[in-house]
């Protein structure tokens, strides 16, 4: 099984930015243990801050993992053309975010995304993307 985790803007830098909503650890570190926990899946990463590569990434995945786990940070709430791709896809895609949106700024409480994808875990910190992994198995 093949599954891919797409990140988008300013997740390069959790672990380090605003750690009481992110959490302290960093994301290498937390897939250096989710690949180990899972050794029969073979896990893909991308991460970018422009929505265009973060489109050009989820095409490049589509047809090749079994399921591709989005975490497209604020471009979730404003982006119609990342919606658009992930409207496009043929392979399954969960959408996943660190903290609860619902807890937060009123602009944080619309995905563009939802609509399009299996479902959606937010608000376990880290331990969401895990919880999207399990909904692959």
């Amino acid at each position: 099984m093949k599954i891919a985790i797409v990140n988008g803007p300013n997740l390069n830098k959790i672990g380090q930015r605003e750690p009481h909503i992110y959490g302290k650890e960093s994301f290498e570190h937390f897939f250096e243990g989710l690949q180990k926990s899972y050794p029969k899946i073979e896990f893909q990463h991308f991460q970018s801050n422009h929505a265009s590569e973060l489109i050009d990434a989820l095409h490049g995945f589509d047809n090749v993992c079994d399921g591709i786990i989005l975490n497209a940070g604020a471009f979730t709430h404003t982006s119609l053309a990342l919606a658009d791709a992930v409207a496009g896809l043929q392979t399954t895609a969960v959408e996943v975010h660190l903290s609860n949106t619902l807890a937060r700024e009123n602009f944080r409480h619309h995905s563009h995304l939802t609509m399009y994808v299996k479902g959606c875990v937010q608000g376990f910190g880290l331990e969401s993307y895990r919880l999207a992994v399990a909904s692959f198995l």
